[in-house]
């Protein structure tokens, strides 16, 4: 029986995109498929921040910000924790990943043309001790063209090879299962869905309208993960972060449905960690929705208040920007499933980001112009426009009308004003002199003192009452679905692996499917920057990988 292909890829995300550009560069012929129209290639990285995480990289080092691959090997192990029999392999991703960024990657994404903002973000900083969670300096670097940016190199590369008949697209077709020839897996069938005109990430039809059956020599997972999928993710939820919430909003589109990782396991594979989890806690209900339970994740800066459902200060260092898991759990064990943040028109306008590409228009249509406009605009306008129609925002002159504000929108007096008051105005005198005993206040001062901090992301220190800041805000935060940590074992060419730890004959997978390395690269958490830059290299993989095995 003839292959249809060398090699297929399920899956037109970035992982897939990378993988197929690899595999085009050595010759090979790929049917790319995937269960969404062609106008939703590139999946979830079109949507992304484009946050990179790079390791002494140029943008670092004019910043005065002193990296090493030591450093970071030792903030990515105290932060995964890595402490299962099963870790061996994403251990070993790790140590490779970290190769990565702090060697070729850079240069790498240079020449296809990928380029980054000059101001390098400090995400997930930790607060614990030196070999804790956290980054210990600042990684975070932002493309100049966010999402739609990072996925063009490749998407480029892969048209390219379609030109010249080496790629056949296969839109609208959902994979059902995976089947064997003479022990090696090298059959994929499915249903194929009827066309649609819907939207990047709106609901596309399920309608069956036929079937298929392709075969090639070998088949590469790059499928995503499982963050809309709300019922898998709290079946998959792990005990150690509590309940699993009742209201669950969205960080990714509902196709994101996690079903390819359960026809890869009935084909043999072994699906690991699948109780690791990178979901946000700073959700707000997106005012103009584009999927649906479409929330927006806030990326703040370290200044506001952050305060549970009674209105009390989450614990040290559950401090914004500092540990996303730990407040998770911290949120999940309090008996409510929202926060707030509190904060003023001054924080609001210096730290308030918001992750995705519509929601950074300036960065993502490469505006000069517009950047220079937000960094001088008082409340950037994609800002000022959740302000202005969020359901999640209060904003109010006084702290009166603000604790009113924040009982009405729950429908629950549980914020008593005099406490309120008691804890912003002790805040407040901590600002007035140069020493302080509240470590949230240190972490502002000690921010400020890196360069891209002062210029954009951290607020000058001052009194939350003064009237000159204001108006005061509160925020209600939501928790949102994003990433999935764990998944299908990966040996280090990205071969899939069955329960015992031998390769799965002809199957591979990269990306989100794949945990994006060994079935979890990152263990329990996350550095953040890390997933974007995850698919691109464990495609890459994959797809060298498969070039040579097919030859």
């Amino acid at each position: 029986m003839a292959y249809d292909a060398d090699v297929i890829v399920i899956g037109a995300g970035l992982a897939g995109l990378a993988a197929t550009a690899e595999l085009v560069e050595a010759g090979r012929s790929v049917i790319l498929l995937d269960q969404e129209p062609e106008q939703s290639i590139g999946g979830q990285a079109h949507w992304s921040f484009g946050g990179l995480f790079l390791v002494d990289s140029p943008e670092q080092r004019r910043l005065r910000v002193r990296d090493s691959h030591e450093l970071a090997l030792q903030d990515w192990m105290g932060t995964a924790g890595f402490d299962r029999e099963e870790d061996h392999w994403p251990r070993k991703w790790a140590e490779a990943y970290v190769d990565f960024a702090a060697g070729e990657k850079r240069s790498w994404l240079h020449a296809q043309g990928l380029r980054f903002f000059p101001v390098v973000g400090w995400a997930e900083r930790g607060g614990y001790d030196a070999n804790g969670h956290g980054n210990s300096v600042p990684r975070f670097h932002i493309t100049w063209g966010t999402g739609p940016g990072v996925v063009a190199p490749f998407e480029r590369r892969v048209r390219a090879g379609a030109a010249k008949g080496l790629v056949r697209f296969l839109f609208r077709h959902r994979v059902t299962g995976l089947g064997r020839t003479a022990g090696t897996v090298d059959t994929v069938t499915g249903e194929i869905l009827e066309p649609s005109a819907a939207a990047r990430g709106t609901a596309s039809s399920r309608t069956v309208t036929g079937a298929f059956e392709l075969r090639a020599q070998a088949v590469i997972v790059t499928s995503g993960g499982i963050g809309g999928n709300h019922d898998l993710v709290r079946e998959q939820w792990p005990r150690r972060l509590g309940t699993p919430p009742a209201k669950l909003l969205s960080g990714v589109p509902a196709h994101v449905d996690g079903l390819m990782l359960g026809i890869a396991e009935e084909a043999g594979a072994h699906h690991i960690n699948r109780d690791r989890m990178w979901h946000y806690t700073e959700g707000i209900e997106n005012w103009n929705p584009i999927w649906d339970k479409h929330a927006i994740r806030i990326l703040p800066g370290p200044s506001s208040l952050w305060l549970d459902a009674r209105g009390r200060r989450l614990p040290v260092p559950l401090f914004p920007g500092f540990d996303t898991l730990g407040t998770l759990e911290h949120i999940m064990r309090s008996g409510h499933e929202y926060t707030w943040f509190v904060l003023d028109r001054k924080i609001i306008g210096k730290e308030f980001a918001l992750s995705g590409s519509e929601q950074n228009p300036d960065l993502t249509g490469k505006s000069v112009r517009d950047v220079i406009g937000r960094a001088r605009a008082d409340v950037p306008a994609p800002v000022k426009a959740f302000m202005d129609n969020g359901v999640d925002f209060v904003v109010e002159k006084d702290l009166s009308a603000l604790v009113r504000g924040m009982n009405a929108l729950t429908g629950q007096e549980l914020i008593d004003e005099a406490e309120l008051r008691r804890e912003i105005t002790g805040r407040d005198r901590e600002i007035a002199n140069p020493f302080t005993k509240d470590l949230q206040v240190t972490a502002i001062r000690g921010a400020r003192a890196y360069l891209g901090d002062r210029l954009i992301r951290t607020a000058a220190p001052h009194r939350f009452l003064d009237p000159a800041a204001g108006p005061l805000i509160a925020v209600r935060l939501n928790i949102l679905t994003r990433k999935s940590l764990g998944g299908l074992e990966t040996d280090l060419s990205s071969r899939v692996l069955t329960e015992d730890g031998t390769p799965l004959p002809g199957v591979y997978a990269a990306g989100e499917a794949a945990g994006f390395g060994g079935g979890g690269v990152h263990g329990y958490r996350s550095l953040e920057g890390t997933f974007l830059g995850g698919c691109m290299f464990s495609g890459r993989t994959a797809g060298r990988a498969v070039a040579k095995a097919v030859g």
